[in-house]
């Protein structure tokens, strides 16, 4: 495909968060392979604006089930010449054939997830980052080396004033992601004792788990809010490191290019889905035969004992952290 032709090109991720972040150093590399391209994205609503300010992209087209028909039309009349398919599914594929042009798609490693996850058969001989992976989509697209980037527009201010600032990221939609709120709220007292202001983030669905957090710790600011992305975003920059369970906002963390401690249960780092191109220090409990217990995450350990995120406490967290302020 001649690279100098004016292309049309439609990228397609729905969901979720953190898959959606995941997707801008492709954004990117296809931007600078394809340098008079028109590239357009598709997501789902809830997500639109982690790429709504995004300088690399033509448009952002929202997928809702309640205006189906009218979107596969606008896709149609469009005639793009390249789709770039990173989620694979049977709701993308439909984009696909509306869209026309030649088709790329995400190859999911779901055969190694699935017996890692399920039969502790681990075919993965090295780690391979979800942005790595969705670039071998399209033949001979190369990332740049940087990170991902959520870009926030001039006229949202944070929240915070100066100050030495710690974010907390407790939330998570899978139970088995989630380190213990008590934990939380252990390592909070631990950080305010060194001279630290713990910050909680969240979305609608956290608010009440930020809250029971915060309250446990002297001088902790709840910033958790209604899903304004955003927001949190900017609100994320004043922060010195964030420590974050697997969840889409450790990738918005990454986007800000902020230090992260990352407590792992059920995940691993074989699925890809580390921060990517940011300081990081991950916690896990190594050498857990029940670990991964899921792909995903579950809605409770199916062992009953949890201890792939128990035995994580929070002094070794505080260790990781430590560290990783010296290091900066």
């Amino acid at each position: 495909m001649d690279e100098n032709r004016p292309l049309k090109i439609l990228v397609i991720r729905l969901s979720s968060l953190g898959d959606v972040i995941l997707t801008t150093p492709v954004i990117r590399a296809l931007k600078s392979k394809y340098k008079n391209a028109e590239i357009d994205f598709v997501v789902k609503p809830q997500y639109a604006d982690a790429l709504a300010y995004n300088k690399y992209l033509h448009g952002v087209l929202k997928y809702d089930k309640n205006n189906i028909k009218e979107l596969l039309k606008e896709i149609s009349s469009r005639r793009y010449d390249m789709v770039v398919d990173l989620q694979n599914n049977l709701r993308s594929n439909r984009i696909n054939i509306a869209a026309g042009g030649r088709i790329y798609r995400f190859r999911k490693p779901a055969v190694k997830k699935i017996l890692l996850s399920k039969f502790r058969i681990n075919l993965y001989d090295k780690v391979i980052s979800i942005p790595e992976l969705y670039a071998a989509s399209v033949p001979g697209l190369k990332l740049d080396g940087y990170g991902t980037e959520v870009f926030l527009p001039n006229d949202i201010n944070s929240d915070l004033g100066e100050g030495n600032y710690i974010g907390f990221c407790p939330g998570s939609r899978h139970f088995t992601k989630m380190w213990p709120s008590e934990y939380f709220i252990k390592l909070g007292n631990k950080i305010h004792e060194r001279g630290f202001r713990i910050i909680l983030f969240g979305g609608k669905a956290d608010r009440e788990l930020c809250k029971t957090i915060a309250d446990g710790i002297p001088g902790a600011v709840d910033l958790s809010n209604d899903d304004n992305l955003l927001q949190l975003a900017v609100n994320m920059k004043k922060c010195k490191l964030i420590v974050s369970n697997d969840t889409g906002l450790m990738h918005l963390a990454a986007s800000q290019n902020i230090p992260l401690v990352v407590v792992f249960g059920s995940s691993v780092k074989e699925f890809g889905f580390l921060p990517y191109k940011v300081k990081y220090g991950l916690v896990e409990k190594e050498g857990l035969e029940c670990r991964p217990c899921s792909h995903i995450g579950l809605e409770k350990c199916p062992e009953g004992h949890f201890n792939c995120m128990k035995e994580l406490t929070p002094d070794v967290v505080l260790d990781n952290l430590i560290k990783l302020l010296e290091d900066k």
